[in-house]
């Protein structure tokens, strides 16, 4: 490999690996089960804010499913944020990695440089991308619709009561 001025931790595949092993990035590669595991973990964890936030709009002993799905909606909110964060964070590191060129800052904030990547290096980049984090992506994308699925269908449960 040839010589690569970019600091350790700017690289795409050092920021790629950092990004994989973190704690709350890596749910997303998970299985399946276990990746809807954490997000309804956040669903639940979020209705306890949600829950008593709609049941003063709506009591819960007079008016029970309008309380149910506001407060289930309000959870859905909180799920796409994290859902939002996980996809922005691994589109940044798939942009990186998809890069000929690199933009990377020696010491400071104003003394970017660029460096072009040589070809054996955007290679190995583009396969991570490719059979790494594309996939995270695409399942980060239909997760993101099935929430706004269900959260249209939640909504329209909600106007038609």
């Amino acid at each position: 490999m040839s010589f690569c001025p970019v600091p350790v931790e700017q690289q795409p595949v050092n920021e790629y690996q950092e990004l994989a092993q973190s704690w709350f990035f890596q749910w997303v590669t998970l299985p399946k089960t276990k990746f809807f595991s954490k997000l309804s973990g956040v669903w639940s964890l979020s209705l306890l804010l949600t829950a008593p936030i709609s049941s003063a709009s709506f009591p819960p002993d007079e008016q029970t499913f309008p309380f149910l799905i506001a407060s289930a909606l309000g959870s859905g909110l909180f799920v796409a944020l994290v859902l939002v964060r996980l996809y922005l964070g691994w589109k940044y590191i798939g942009d990186r990695l998809k890069k000929t060129k690199i933009v990377y800052e020696e010491s400071s904030w104003y003394d970017g440089q660029v460096w072009e990547k040589p070809l054996e290096i955007y290679n190995r980049d583009r396969l991570i991308f490719n059979y790494q984090v594309e996939p995270v992506l695409k399942r980060l994308e239909k997760s993101g619709l099935l929430l706004i699925a269900l959260m249209v269908s939640g909504i329209i449960l909600f106007w038609l009561m």
